[in-house]
Order: C-alpha cells, then structure tokens, then sequence
C-alpha cells in the first residue's frame, strides 16, 4: 500500500530538520539542542496521539535498543537523586537541566520510526557537517582573530572534539562506499572527511592527539581486512600531519614531554587530586555539584588552590570519571560508565555482520562512546551541553537506522532441511499457535504426546502425520524420543508454550539460505505474561534450540533436560525472540512453579546432592532475585517483571527446600533391624 500523502510530507519534514540540526550543530549557537528538542517534542506529539487512539507509537522495541534507552536515562535518573539527595542546589539544578535531555531517547526514537529515517539522510547530515565546521574554521583563521582557535558555535574544544569524531566516522563508512562503487558517495565522504579534520586540527584541541590514535586503531581492528587499509593510510597521514604541523597541539604534546605544562594543564592536575579529594570525602553518592562548587571556592579563599581555578573549573574537573565521583560517588560512576558501555557493546557486535552497511554503521556507533571516553579525559563531556547534545541525536539515530537495516538484511531462502520436533501433554490451549509459527521454517514437524486427554492429537494432526503416543520417561528421555525420529539434519526442539515470532522465523531461514556459520543456535526467549512481553530478567536467558543433528543428543534428565553438542562445536546466539507463554494465569503460575521445585529437588537427591539446614535455601532464593531482578534488569519489565522475580525467587526456595525435606527424612530413616 501506497504511503498517504500527509505521510510522506512529514517524513520529508523531519528528515529535513534533522538534517539542519546534525548539519548546524557545530557552526549555529543552540542549534544543535533546538533542534534535539523540536524533533523530541514531535515525538512526544506522536506519543500522545497513539495513545488516544488506543495504539502503540511503534512496534515492540528491540532489546538492544531498550538498553540504550536505559543506559541513557539511568544517567539522567541519577543526576535527579544526586540534586535531591544534596539538597537541591542551584549548581546541581543546572545539571539537571543538561542530564535531563538523554531522556528524551524514546521520542527521537519514535520520530525516526515514523519517520523511517534512511541511513543516506544520516550519511549527509555528518558529511555536511564536516564540511560546514572546516569551512568555519577555515574562515575563522584566515579571517577571524589573528592567532585565534577555531570555535564554531562553541568553544574551541569541543568543536575540535566532535569535529574529529565526525571524520572518524566517516571513515567508518567511507570503505562500504568504495565497495558499494557508490563514488558519488565517497568523493563525498572524502572531502567531508578533509574539512573534519581540518577544523579538528585549526580547533588546536590537544586532547584530540590522544583520542585520534585510538580511535584509528580501533577503526583497523574492528574494519574487515579489505578496508583496513583504507582507514589505516588515511586516518596514519592526517595523525603525522597532526603530530608533525607546528600548532598548539604538537606544541602543548612536545612540551608535556619534556616536563614542562602551561597553565591549562597545570589547572587539570590541581583539580584533579581536589576532585579525588572529595570522591574519597562522599565515596557512595559525592558531594553534589553545588558542593563540588562550594568546595572549590572555599579552597580558593583559603589560598589552598589557585585562584585560576575560580572560572575554569569550579563548575566540572576537566575529566568525566573523576566528576561524577566528586560530584555524585560511585552510583554517578555506575551510571557514567552504563552509558558509555551499553551503546559500545551492543554496536560492538555488530561490527562483523555480513551486510556492509550494518558493520560500517556499527563501527560507527562505537566510536562515539569511544570518542567520549577519551575526550573525558582531559574535559567532562557531559557537563555541556553540546556534547551532551550530539551524543543523544548521534547514538540515537544510528541505534534506529542500524537495527532497522540489520531486519531489512533478513531476505535469504532456507535451503538445509529441517525437522522440528515437540513433546506434549495436554496441550490443547498451546499446540495449534505453536506449530503454525514453526511452519514457515520446517520441513517436517515431530510430535511425540504422552497420552493427552485433550485436543492435543486433534489439533497437532492438522499440521502433521508424524505423531507418536508414548509414555512419559522424563523430560530429556522423551525429546531424545523425538529426536530419533528427525531425518533432518538441521533440527529444532521447541516447546509447546513457546512460538517463533515472525522475525525469528525470518531470520532462522536466513541463517540456513546459505552454509551456516555455527552449528548450533540458542533463541533468546520472550517471555509473555499477563499481557506483557518481558525483555529482560528471565527473558535474559537464550536456550539452545536449533542444531546440526549429527551427533547431538539429550541429557536423561527428568527436569530442565539439556542439548549435548559433540566437542568443538560453535554456537551463536540470534536476535529474534522466542516468544515463551509460560503459564495461563497466576494459578497455573503457582502450580507449575511447585511442580518444577519438586521435580528439580528429586533431581538433586538422585544425583547424590543434599542440604542440612535451611540456610542454603534461603541463600539461593536471594541470588535468584538478584539475578533476575537485578543483574538481568528485571526491573525494566515494570511491575510484571517484579512478579515473575518473585515467583522464580519463591520457586527456588522451594527447590532446595524440598531438598532439605528429602535429606532430612533419609537421616531420620531407622537403620538396622528394630527392637523386639
């Protein structure tokens, strides 16, 4: 179906505006941010509307971009304790007031869906703006203020900062266009990636010197081997150009060489011991940024610290790390390194994906918390606002644009052939959505039911011939069943409560079009409970589902059987969901959750292991909720998530209590014979 007009009105609108936005950011005051939030305020629009009408915005996230959504408003979540906690001062309100655009995350998210924002719309947005800051730069030293750094919109360090980001990253791309022949493209990219680093150098940011190598070896290491070449002489010429040119970077870089620093870095190594100073004052939530700031000048006018320091660094430490522990302890920490880490990692695994455009894109978005890891060395980045600023519209954008490319990839034709087998018992309510979702992927579907007294047998005939009634061994005993029968040599073993979501099946297909590259694939679960699709905590888990049969067989176990794999072989994890309906309600819930304890403590016993106190019980339900609850982020499930972190907790409880009952009666069971 055609697109409606008013639709394609606005998709022009907004990619224009964020063309505009990315293009002036660097070379308009506030530009950058105003455009942040009118695109932001459109989707916060969006949001309101779907909601009126009974809608979601867009379709369920993905749960990598969720965690970048988290990553970036835990930061500004703690920014909001650490002001309250530190007494609402006005330093600290100001931060807020900076911290408080990451979480404006999900609405540039939402326009950008709506939008459908390409990747060619964020490919010129940063060669364009490569382009305008060289050209200001340019413009600024040859007829601006003798001696004078270039600045563009701000100051001359974050301009050459996020001027030498933007060519990087361009260099990123830059291979994938040659590939594609795309020339128009990379003489593009090229020329953006001369004005880029034509400002970055003009700026006479010395940090820059430290973060460019870095950021280049990490472009060779991550590119494929065909493209490393490409990035490595480019990126290798324009650092000799850097180091060898005379300029304050190579100056200042010579100069700390040989032991002598000017004022700036003298300034930088006083506030740094004052900041460690104040982290070692209030280690778990700082001294606030109104403290941090009363601190710095109580020491000026005690004579204890440089009065040069009043102006430039009462209001940040010239290092990320070393604010937000000053400023807000080791949570600040927490929530500084989180949102550099997550956006890094889930980028990161992208990087060798077999689309060109995917992997180029991915390296990319690495270089961005890269970037700002390094440039916090010597600035806090996240204590002004342009850089605040770009690191949301940039990290936001390609996390929409990356994922949206890496589904549109799914186009291959399964060509091994494949069996999927099933057990059953009493599973009418589940089999018939079960099977119909595995169709699409398989050549045969097993079923091997236990003597249902339902539908079951009814319902699975519709999809197959090849059932077979049994008795019940256990668990790992009745899927080995199943397996015998498999002629496939590609198998999958789902169960009945357990459907392939569409994009699952899609990208199963895909894996198997071509030689596959593992022999085996877990499929992260999605679990659905009381109307909800669980992300995170128990849906953390991606059992091994999908293998290459020869030699693979199940464990005997009556509970939680396993799939053994022969020695040396690989395994990948896929993307899309194992959607896992594990209980009606939350009576089934409770009974299916007494049900698992006592299997899985007869498992134990059988297998020799006891517990003589109810301290390990209770040991082990408290893990489980910090695992699942916590370190799986079943918190960012909401509500539900609390509820099924609970039962898991109670059911582990259970568990190894049911133990202790076992190894309780086996001590007080009569030995030898009685007395007459």
């Amino acid at each position: 179906m055609p697109t409606p007009a008013p639709a394609r009105i606005g998709s022009f609108v907004f990619s224009a505006l964020f063309l505009v936005t990315l293009t002036g950011g660097l070379i308009v005051d506030s530009l950058l941010s105003g455009g942040v939030y009118l695109l932001s305020l459109c989707g916060l629009v969006l949001i309101g509307y779907s909601r009126l009408r009974g809608r979601r915005p867009i379709a369920t996230g993905d749960r990598e971009v969720k965690l970048i959504g988290f990553a970036l408003a835990f930061f500004a979540v703690v920014s909001l304790a650490s002001w309250v906690i530190n007494g609402f001062g006005y330093e600290g309100f100001k931060d807020l007031g900076k911290h408080g655009r990451l979480l404006l995350f999900w609405p540039l998210f939402i326009i950008f869906s709506w939008t459908r924002l390409k990747d060619t719309a964020l490919f010129w947005g940063l060669a364009l703006a490569s382009m305008a800051a060289g050209l200001i730069a340019v413009e600024h030293t040859m007829w601006g203020v003798s001696g004078g750094r270039a600045e563009g919109a701000t100051n001359p360090i974050p301009f050459g900062n996020l001027s030498l980001l933007l060519g990087t990253m361009l260099l990123a791309v830059l291979p994938v266009l040659r590939r594609e022949r795309l020339w128009g493209g990379a003489l593009a990219a090229l020329a953006a990636i001369f004005f880029a680093f034509t400002a970055a150098y003009l700026s006479g940011t010395r940090n820059n010197l430290i973060a460019f190598p870095v950021l280049l070896l990490f472009l060779i290491i991550a590119g494929k081997p065909h493209q490393r070449w490409l990035s490595g002489a480019l990126g290798g010429l324009t650092l000799a150009l850097f180091v060898g040119l005379d300029s304050r970077m190579s100056s200042g870089f010579s100069g700390l060489l040989g032991g002598m620093v000017d004022n700036g870095i003298q300034f930088r190594f006083d506030i740094w011991q004052k900041a460690l100073k104040l982290f070692l004052e209030a280690p778990i939530l700082g001294v606030g940024s109104q403290g941090y700031a009363d601190a710095i000048h109580q020491g000026v006018a005690s004579g204890n610290l440089n009065e040069g320091l009043i102006g430039c660094c009462d209001n940040h430490a010239h290092n990320d790390l070393l604010q937000v522990l000053a400023t807000r302890g080791l949570l600040g920490a927490l929530s500084w390194s989180l949102l550099l880490l997550i956006p890094f990692v889930q980028f990161a695994r992208l990087t060798r994906h077999e689309n060109g455009r995917v992997s180029a894109m991915a390296t990319a978005g690495c270089l961005i918390p890269l970037a700002y890891l390094l440039f916090g060395l010597t600035e806090a980045t996240f204590m002004r606002g342009i850089y605040l600023s770009f690191y949301l519209l940039t990290v936001t954008t390609l996390t929409y644009v990356v994922w949206r490319t890496v589904a549109e990839n799914l186009q291959g034709r399964r060509e091994q052939y494949l069996s999927t087998i099933i057990i059953t018992y009493n599973e009418a309510d589940n089999i018939r959505d079960c099977l119909a979702s595995v169709q699409p992927v398989s050549d045969e579907i097993i079923v091997v039911d236990s003597g249902s007294t339902d539908e079951t047998v009814t319902i699975a005939k519709e999809f197959t011939d090849n059932i077979t009634v049994t008795d019940w061994p256990g668990f790992g005993l009745q899927k080995q069943r199943a397996l015998e029968q498999a002629s496939g040599d590609w198998v999958l073993s789902i169960d009945a409560d357990e459907r392939l979501t569409s994009y699952l099946a899609r990208e199963i297909n895909h894996e198997l079009s071509h030689q596959p590259r593992a022999d085996a694939y877990k499929l992260p679960w999605a679990v659905t409970l009381y109307g909800k699709r669980l992300d995170f905590g128990r849906s953390g888990r991606a059992p091994l589902r999908l293998f290459r049969r020869e030699g693979v067989r199940f464990s005997d176990a009556m509970v939680h059987e396993k799939i053994l794999l022969p020695e040396g072989r690989r395994t990948v994890t896929l993307r899309g969901r194992l959607t896992h309906y594990t209980h009606r309600d939350f009576g089934h819930a409770l009974e299916k959750s007494a049900k698992y304890a006592w299997l899985g403590a007869q498992e134990r016993y059988r297998k020799g292991r006891r517990t003589k106190t109810l301290i390990y019980p209770t040991f082990r339900a408290i893990v489980t909720f910090v695992q699942v609850y916590i370190l799986r982020l079943g918190f960012l499930d909401g509500p539900v998530g609390f509820l099924v972190a609970m039962t898991y907790t109670q059911g582990a409880f259970n568990k190894y209590a049911g133990l202790w009952t076992l190894t309780r009666a086996e001590s007080t069971k009569p030995r030898g014979k009685t007395a007459k």
